[in-house]
């Protein structure tokens, strides 16, 4: 796992490693624009930094048994016109993606790394782990306020990085990317570059009972799904259900995309399986009818300096297991029936379950899980590991977290195609 969030520093960068570890494992990459095969097998489709593997039947699915996760995390994104100087520096223009924890930004050695277009429609990853910018605090000598009001950031003049001395000219963004990635600065004609922490994850604790990392909402969940499908797609082969991984991007700012859960991305491809596999519509609709989604994202862990923020007879424990989230209000999509299904499916391979219900007096975040459930009209559960700093440039979650959640997913989709 530290390996995946390492070389995942954008929703690209985590979609070509979630390629690579499927590949490798006998999946096939099939263009989202090419017929689907008809033949049982292994396979997988990609849109930028959204991604669709599954293992497919030899007929027409009975069901799905679907894995959802997202790629994406809060962070900042260079401008198209990215070149700015003051004070005889010179700094990139970014916009905040997401609801980033701006604090944690600050006096932190960053990268870039992201995706280049070219003239001819391709898109060529891009990554610079050098520490290249640093986005500094000002001195408390000159913000002698912050003990009494607090750090107040304005994220128009306050986040913009610096990455050298002097005035940039008008495109000097753009000849350090075809610096970066070698392709011609003329033909380069846009660009997804964002900023990342080049600091490595890494366990940390007395007893090493936590991972310290950037993006671990949602890339945990992520890797962990993708292992989970490698790890049950040899008894998957011959079954008569379908176990689905699904990883969107744009989760972070509301799904809206062609990529995000709030678009036809999942159900399009689902459709698409079917029909390649002999089910007409109606067939379709009845497997759908018959499917399961397991939406894998981060939960609140109770943190130990603020137990009052946290609803005080659900507290979280990192290490504890795989969370279970409900909310009255639909803000996850979990309901007694899903619980029971998937609390059940964890018992019965020994993965410890805690369950997560938000504060009525705070306003509750939400995920994937009750977007996808409505978009395909699919019974939903949403879960996650326990995790603290959420949103931050560095979060932390249990080490033994992960193998809970993994086993947990594997399980699912081994069950997803042995009913």
């Amino acid at each position: 796992m530290i390996e995946d969030l390492r070389v995942s520093p954008s929703p690209y960068h985590a979609v070509a490693r979630s390629i690579s570890l499927l590949t490798n494992a006998g999946f096939v990459e099939i263009s989202i624009t090419s017929p689907f095969p008809a033949e049982a097998g292994r396979y997988l489709v990609v849109d930028g930094g959204a991604l669709v593997a599954w293992v497919q039947p030899d007929t027409g699915p009975a069901s799905f048994g679907i894995v959802g996760a997202h790629t994406d995390s809060p962070n900042l994104r260079v401008r198209a016109n990215a070149e700015i100087s003051s004070a005889g520096t010179a700094q990139l223009g970014v916009e905040v993606y997401g609801g980033v924890l701006l604090n944690s930004w600050l006096d932190r050695d960053l990268g870039l790394a992201g995706r280049v277009t070219t003239a001819d429609g391709d898109s060529v990853l891009m990554l610079d782990d050098r520490p290249v910018l640093r986005v500094p605090q000002l001195a408390i000598h000159l913000d002698r306020e912050i003990r009494e009001k607090g750090l107040l950031l304005d994220p128009q003049r306050h986040m913009v990085p610096m990455w050298a001395l002097g005035d940039d000219e008008p495109g000097a963004f753009r000849s350090y990317l075809a610096s970066q990635t070698g392709v011609d600065e003329d033909a380069i004609m846009a660009w997804d570059v964002m900023a990342f922490d080049v600091q490595s994850p890494a366990v940390v604790g007395r007893d090493a009972d936590w991972l310290a990392s950037a993006r671990i909402d949602n890339l945990v969940s992520t890797f962990c799904g993708t292992h989970a499908l490698i790890g049950a797609a040899d008894s998957a082969d011959a079954a008569a259900q379908a176990p689905v991984l699904v990883l969107y991007d744009h989760e972070e700012i509301g799904s809206e995309s062609s990529t995000g859960a709030s678009g036809a991305f999942l159900g399009a491809i689902l459709e698409r399986i079917s029909a390649a596999t002999g089910s007409d519509r109606p067939a379709h609709l009845a497997a759908l009818a018959a499917s399961f989604v397991v939406s894998a994202d981060g939960a609140h862990a109770t943190h130990p300096n603020y137990v009052d923020k946290h609803e005080p007879n659900h507290h979280i424990a990192l290490n504890g297991g795989v969370t279970i989230k409900r909310n009255a209000n639909q803000r996850y999509a979990t309901d007694a029936r899903s619980e029971g299904r998937f609390r059940a499916l964890c018992e019965a391979n020994e993965v410890p379950v805690q369950t997560y219900i938000h504060r009525n007096d705070l306003p509750c975040g939400s995920t994937i899980g009750p977007i996808t459930s409505g978009q395909l009209s699919v019974r939903t559960v949403d879960v996650g590991i326990p995790q603290l700093g959420m949103h931050s440039i560095r979060e932390l979650c249990g080490v033994e977290d992960l193998s809970h959640l993994t086993t947990a997913l594997q399980a699912f989709f081994t069950h997803s195609v042995s009913g």
